[in-house]
Parts: structure tokens; C-alpha cells; sequence
């Protein structure tokens, strides 16, 4: 445990080991084992071809996890400088090699379509144009618990216009979050974590260190900057009763549940 004296000798720095990264990478990783899990049920040729739509978080988990595997894997993203992130440890490692392509025409070429896009993603024409063997989507809603998000979610519709004899929805929740992505989950983690730590005896106050990055990943377009800034400590707490803040993180992905249905 990383512990540092406060303002006076009586009091605690209290540092969670636990990264930002790390908070990216367990959710991720729930995700991608769901999708690699569901795959290979299916019994599917090691060459299979496999295209997954969006490359933000969950869409480079998953080709990065079915890379331990499959050899013939496409990510496709309208966003050219989000290739980067193959190279980060976001999603963990690569095992055999990923193609990168922005030219959303060859969604059309997968025997396997994974669609992670989310909200403003892929439209239902566009779902329509899809045949393939295996057709997968993502689920931007957790918990609906949000009636504006719940109509605003179309991948029903998306999934229905899609011509294939293998499909199923990827769907995470578990920390009454209103939406399932990995940037929205990790901000829930922390909030909770936070809040359970001012319960604890003897805690001053409690902060993270999420600042909203996607405007250095979609604005600022800076990928290393992104990488140096969620490599830090996710979490510090003041008191004078020193205790392992990482517990408190732990717990709350714990309760994160990702799976196929």
C-alpha cells in the first residue's frame, strides 16, 4: 500500500496501485472473453474472417482477445489516428496481427461482424447491407434506467435488419450505470469507490484522477497523452486511519457483469 504523510504527521495519503489502465483493461477484458467465449462455441475456422466495427475501448479489447486465436481479423473505424491504440496496452496485447481500415464498405466482407459503435453508430441501413455468419452488437444501455437513452437506442432494429443465422447482444452492467461503455463503467467505479471511502472512519476526503479524456482522444487526437495520463494512480483518500483504497475499487468491478444473450 502507497501511503505518504498529509498536512501533519497524523494524517494519511492513502494511493490506490490501481491505474486507470487498470480499471480500462479489467472491464475490457469482461467484454472481449464474452465475444471470444461466444465465438468459439461456434466452432469457427482459425481463419475465419472477422471484422470489428469500432475501435474505441471494447472494440480493441475484442480484436486484441480473438487475435490469441483467429489470424484473420479487420477493425474498421472512421477515426484514421485511433489506429494507435493497437499499439498502447489498452485491451491488453496482440498475438497475431490486426488490419486497420476506415472504409466502413468492408463491413460487408466479414464472415464474423462484430458491431461496437453504440450510440450514432452504424444506422439500420447500414446493419441491413450485412450478411454474414455471426453478427454481434454491442449494447450502449446498462441498466435502462434512463428512458431518453432507452428510445434512443436502436440496435434492436439494427440487429433484426441483419441477415445471419448467428446473433446476439453483448450486454454489461452490474453498478447502476446508465450506459455500458468502458469510459462511462470506470467513471461509475470510481464515483461509488468514492463514496463508500467517506463511510469510512476517519477519511478526510477522497478523488480520482478521471478527467474527461475523450476530448485528448477525439479532440486533442493525442494518443500518448491519453496513454500518460489514465497511467497514473486512480484513486487517493486523506486519513488518519491508513486502509488498502484498493479494495474499494475491487469491489465495485466485481459487481461488473458482461455476457452474451
Amino acid at each position: 500500500m502507497d501511503v505518504d504523510t498529509g498536512i501533519t504527521s497524523e494524517v494519511f495519503t492513502i494511493k490506490s496501485e490501481t491505474r486507470l489502465i487498470d480499471i480500462f483493461n479489467n472491464i475490457i477484458n469482461k467484454k472481449s472473453e464474452a465475444c471470444l467465449n461466444y465465438i468459439d462455441n461456434l466452432n469457427l475456422d482459425k481463419n475465419t474472417k472477422i471484422v470489428v466495427v469500432g475501435t474505441y475501448f471494447t472494440g480493441m479489447g475484442i480484436v486484441k482477445k480473438l487475435s490469441e486465436k483467429y489470424n484473420n481479423i479487420l477493425l474498421i473505424d472512421i477515426y484514421p489516428h485511433l489506429k494507435e491504440l493497437l499499439d498502447t496496452n489498452i485491451g491488453g496485447n496482440y498475438k497475431n496481427s490486426i488490419n486497420f481500415s476506415t472504409d466502413l464498405e468492408l463491413i460487408k466482407s466479414g464472415d464474423v461482424v462484430i458491431d461496437t459503435t453504440g450510440f450514432g453508430g452504424l444506422n439500420v441501413e447500414q446493419s441491413s447491407e450485412i450478411n454474414a455468419e455471426v453478427f454481434l452488437i454491442e449494447d450502449p444501455v446498462a441498466e435502462d434506467n434512463d428512458s431518453l437513452l432507452k428510445d434512443k437506442n436502436n440496435i434492436h432494429e439494427r440487429i433484426n435488419s441483419v441477415n445471419s443465422s448467428n446473433k446476439a447482444i453483448l450486454k454489461t452492467k452490474g453498478i447502476n450505470t446508465k450506459t455500458s461503455g468502458t469510459m462511462t463503467l470506470t467513471i461509475g467505479v470510481l464515483t461509488n469507490a468514492l463514496q463508500e471511502s467517506q463511510k469510512k472512519e476517519g477519511v478526510l476526503y477522497s478523488a480520482c484522477e478521471m478527467g474527461f479524456f475523450e476530448e485528448v482522444i477525439f479532440k486533442e487526437k493525442n494518443i500518448p497523452k491519453f496513454v500518460e495520463l489514465v497511467s497514473k494512480n486512480a484513486m487517493k483518500i486523506s486519513t488518519i486511519n491508513p486502509f488498502s483504497c484498493d479494495d474499494l475499487i475491487k469491489t465495485q468491478l466485481d459487481k461488473i457483469e458482461s455476457k452474451m444473450i
